[in-house]
């Protein structure tokens, strides 16, 4: 079990490199000295790879949506689960048709994110999501769930005082708050509501996240792999209640995420970071994106910020 192995990698301080997929069923873990050739990351400058492969002239990126009447009918069967109330938040998503002459270790080693990874020949993943980070003795994490295009007028103001926005935002908080209760003490919100602007392919794009904080045990190293494990599934990429939320997922999208929304981390012996694998694009051209859906959301607008959100990250 690879549980286990980050167990006793913990208890170590062996460095290792951990990928998990959102069913959790292909989990995959290395020392960081036996990483394989055909996997890439980078953590925030930490990375293996130096090589950046120059970008196409003159660059193509045509995206096709799927259309409004498919992602009506995912978006309903979600209103009617919220209105039984048996999610109160749920991240739908769905996949987008990608025509570009990128291959996937371009847009990796061009991503301009906080992280990338890159499985050759299997996906890419430019995430601006941290998902937790240690600093012993604090566990950290970040959850983001509002989105904006920058470039409206008042936009940070706009998306800070839009009340379905926050009551979203606060749910995730919640969650992510009390996940972290179950492996910490003294958890409280340091940072709630801050705004933050991603640059992507001529456009900005507006972000609202919180930082959360919880003080872990001294002997936290020796059972690392079940603290990871008992976060897991990301809340902000899934919803409230967790397990009930993940089932209604898993019935609404029909087609496993996989890799995306997955988590991946990067332990240095000492400190951990890690990442929510979103602005994921998988070998075969399709483009995964999404977002909460709440009682109080509006469909088309919701369709737009899954297509808004299918970029690649220069500019």
């Amino acid at each position: 079990m690879i549980k286990e192995l980050l167990n006793k990698w913990g208890k170590e301080k062996t460095p290792f490199l951990f990928l998990i997929d959102f069913e959790q069923q292909k989990p995959l873990a290395w020392p960081l000295n036996q990483v394989p050739k055909n996997i890439f990351y980078n953590f925030n400058g930490k990375t293996n790879t130096s090589y950046k492969k120059p970008l196409p002239a003159p660059l193509s990126f045509e995206k096709k949506p799927i259309p409004l009447k498919e992602y009506c009918q995912k978006f309903e069967a979600v209103q009617k689960e919220l209105n039984f109330g048996n999610s109160f938040l749920l991240n739908l998503t769905c996949p987008t048709e990608v025509k570009t002459n990128l291959d996937l270790y371009t847009i990796y080693s061009n991503a301009q994110s906080k992280y990338a990874f890159c499985v050759e020949n299997q996906f890419v993943s430019f995430s601006p999501e941290t998902f937790v980070k240690i600093e012993a003795p604090y566990i950290y994490t970040y959850p983001m769930k509002g989105t904006i295009d920058a470039d409206l007028p008042n936009a940070e103001k706009t998306i800070l005082s839009n009340k379905k926005e926050a009551a979203e935002h606060a749910t995730i908080v919640d969650l992510m708050r009390n996940d972290l209760s179950m492996i910490a003490k003294e958890v409280a919100i340091i940072k709630y509501r801050y705004y933050e602007v991603l640059q992507v392919q001529g456009k900005n794009i507006g972000q609202i996240s919180s930082e959360i904080r919880g003080k872990l045990p001294e002997d936290f190293y020796d059972t690392l792999g079940d603290l990871l494990y008992s976060l897991l599934p990301a809340g902000s990429i899934s919803g409230a209640p967790k397990l009930k939320t993940v089932e209604l997922i898993n019935s609404i999208e029909v087609q496993p995420r996989g890799y995306y929304t997955g988590v991946a981390f990067y332990f240095d012996g000492v400190s951990l970071d890690s990442c929510v694998l979103i602005r994921y694009l998988d070998h075969d051209g399709h483009f995964r994106s999404g977002g909460g859906i709440t009682a109080q959301s509006e469909m088309n607008s919701e369709y737009q910020e899954m297509i808004d959100k299918v970029y690649v990250p220069f500019y």
